[in-house]
């Protein structure tokens, strides 16, 4: 026997629904549906009980806890036939505010995007979004100021100063610029990429050029850049590896590539003053002994490895540490 509670017409269609049974139980729409559920359109579309019976069977969606009180649900996780998915939510949201959940996150694939209307009807707004899901969000206190973090509004970029033996450093220059120029080879970190990984391959897609880590120079801070986001561009310097003369641009990106005097790079009418500071700073470097280098550490809660970026002074005098300073107190 079918229970009558399952065939309630309104949870399915907003008007004249059918349905027969014969070997398995059916439903026919016959007008327009409220949402657009994916793998159904708007008309003469069925589906079996089976199916119905799995959307009821859910009752609400469990997610996964973090440390801060909230609860992220993944859509490919915790898949919900958009027909069943209005009440689900509800229940849902009902239970976390019992028990003082605070955040919570709904991660949906494009393939569910048909979610989205009922989240952003029910107080979630826009977090962010990558090209295959975009993330919502909803604070349920309404006694406790919202204390979620802002999606990552910097972008990273680099630059590379490869300087040769002959005291070349290598150069290139855009397809797509808006002016002549010679700029250091570079650009964008991509997700997960170390810096100094970045930079060595930037130098090897745009000039061919393998070359490796020697030390970190500056960076430059901006805001309202690219896509609104605040930028940091990161100068490195790298050692070329032996028998790099012979250059090859990238066709697809770079219009010229050439190892170029450094006398006469920061001397050149197309080279940017911001670029020229950069390479004053790498000479000077240099000179000094001055150094500024990395080590990998390891996180002792996360266990997540990282790199820690500190100052080598070389051949500078370092400053007496306290233990020096008490032990010359001492003596006099």
């Amino acid at each position: 026997m079918i229970a009558r509670g399952l065939l309630r017409p309104t949870l399915v269609c907003s008007k004249s629904i059918r349905w027969k049974v014969k070997d398995k139980l059916r439903f026919d729409f016959c007008d327009q549906l409220d949402s657009r559920p994916s793998g159904l359109c708007s008309r003469n579309r069925s589906f079996s009980f089976s199916t119905f019976r799995t959307m009821c069977s859910q009752t609400l969606f469990v997610g996964t806890k973090d440390r801060f009180q909230g609860i992220t649900v993944d859509s490919t996780k915790e898949p919900c036939e958009i027909l069943a998915f209005p009440d689900i939510l509800k229940g849902s949201l009902n239970k976390w505010r019992e028990d003082k959940v605070r955040g919570v996150w709904f991660k949906v694939a494009l393939a569910d995007s048909g979610w989205v209307p009922h989240l952003a009807q029910n107080g979630f707004r826009y977090h962010h979004a990558q090209a295959s899901y975009v993330m919502m969000v909803a604070w349920l206190p309404e006694n406790e100021v919202c204390n979620i973090p802002q999606y990552a509004s910097t972008m990273v970029g680099v630059g590379a100063i490869v300087m040769n033996d002959k005291r070349q450093i290598l150069v290139v220059s855009e397809k797509y610029r808006l002016f002549p120029h010679w700029k250091l080879p570079g650009g964008y970190v991509e997700p997960g990429e170390e810096i100094v990984n970045a930079a060595e391959r930037e130098v090897l897609e745009e000039t061919s050029v393998r070359a490796k880590f020697k030390q970190m120079i500056c960076f430059r801070h901006v805001h309202n850049f690219t896509f609104g986001c605040s930028d940091m561009y990161f100068i490195v310097a790298l050692t070329p590896e032996p028998g790099q003369e012979v250059l090859k641009k990238c066709d697809r990106e770079i219009d010229a590539v050439e190892w170029m005097n450094v006398e006469e790079y920061l001397n050149h009418p197309n080279v940017h003053s911001t670029n020229r500071f950069f390479v004053s700073k790498f000479l000077e470097y240099e000179a000094s002994g001055i150094s500024l280098t990395y080590h990998e550490d390891t996180h002792q809660i996360l266990k997540k490895s990282y790199l820690v970026y500190s100052l080598d002074l070389g051949q500078h005098k370092k400053m007496d540490s306290p233990n020096d300073t008490i032990s010359q107190s001492n003596k006099q």
